[in-house]
C-alpha cells in the first residue's frame, strides 16, 4: 500500500471522542465528522435509505445524541 493512501483509523469502542460528530447506527458509533452537517446529511441518506434503522448524530463536545428522522416530505416519495 502507498504511504498516501492510508486507511482512516477506526473508532475505539472503548473510548468516547473528545470532539466532532459521530454517525450512530443502531447504538453503533460508525463514522467521525468534523461539520455537524456533513454527519447530518450522511444519517439523513441512511435514514432514507433504511427507514427502520435508528440513526443519531452524537455532539461529542456536548456530549449529547440527536436521532436523525424522516421528513414527511421524504416518507411520501
Amino acid at each position: 500500500m502507498r504511504q498516501d493512501m492510508k486507511k482512516p483509523a477506526n473508532l475505539r469502542a472503548d473510548v468516547m471522542p473528545a470532539d466532532g460528530y459521530l454517525l450512530s447506527v443502531d447504538g453503533k458509533l460508525k463514522k467521525r465528522y468534523d461539520i455537524a452537517q456533513e454527519a447530518m446529511t450522511e444519517g439523513s441518506k441512511l435514514k432514507q435509505k433504511f427507514p427502520i434503522v435508528q440513526v443519531a448524530i452524537y455532539d461529542a463536545a456536548e456530549q449529547k445524541f440527536t436521532p436523525v428522522e424522516l421528513r414527511e416530505t421524504e416518507v411520501s416519495e
